[in-house]
């Protein structure tokens, strides 16, 4: 499990793909300091196992179902990507709760800046639109951020000097993927809403359900 709070700006040296998935090796030296073979450690929002550890990068393998469903497979030699380590029972959490599980992969339509922050504005698929409130939580190249507009086809974030100085955001360009990662309370509650449901009416999530199960 991860906070969402990106801790390095990683650097791709090496990525090899085969038949089954893909080898990636990482430069790094903050969350490899303490990292032991088989550690989680969040690469651009997904849980990856670190292998070959040293003092300034890690190794870790793909699966082609991670390559499938999220942005690694399209990293090059060079690319940046955010880095995580997983969180101890001693840990703030100071984001919200990311499991390094990507859901899809959204769009970066631009950001602009105000002042010494950014709004940053991301496109997501249909499928992930339920699970996007406005004020809540989303997961976005694993970083945590709060959504700050929500429309049917896009959501804005507003991104702190820090946040953009220390993540990839500044990097991405328009047309970008970027993996997301919706808040796993919010796929919980639509699983206690739909179980047991047989007919296509009785699945449909309706307020008064909701007040029922004591969520409103």
């Amino acid at each position: 499990m991860f906070t969402g709070i990106i801790e390095e700006l990683g650097k791709i040296s090496s990525l090899e793909k085969h038949a089954k998935g893909a080898k990636i090796k990482i430069s790094a030296k903050i969350v490899n300091e303490d990292a032991n073979e088989g550690d989680s450690i969040a690469v651009n929002g997904v849980c990856l196992t670190a292998l070959d550890i040293t003092s300034n990068s890690f190794v870790a393998d793909v699966s082609q179902e991670t390559l499938d469903r999220s942005t690694i497979g399209n990293l090059k030699i060079g690319f940046s990507v955010n880095l995580e380590r997983a969180v101890t029972p001693s840990t703030r959490l100071g984001g919200h709760i990311v499991q390094g599980h990507v859901d899809a992969t959204g769009e970066f339509l631009g950001a602009v800046q105000e002042g010494d922050f950014w709004t940053v504005k991301i496109g997501y698929p249909k499928e992930l639109g339920q699970y996007l409130v406005y004020k809540g939580s989303i997961s976005a190249e694993g970083i945590s951020l709060t959504i700050a507009k929500l429309t049917d086809g896009y959501f804005e974030i507003a991104v702190i000097p820090k946040t953009w100085e220390l993540t990839n955001l500044s990097s991405l360009n328009k047309g970008d993927a970027v993996n997301l990662e919706a808040d796993v309370i919010a796929k919980y509650v639509e699983r206690i809403l739909l179980y047991g449901k047989k007919s296509e009416n009785s699945s449909e999530i309706t307020m008064e359900k909701i007040k029922k199960l004591g969520f409103a």
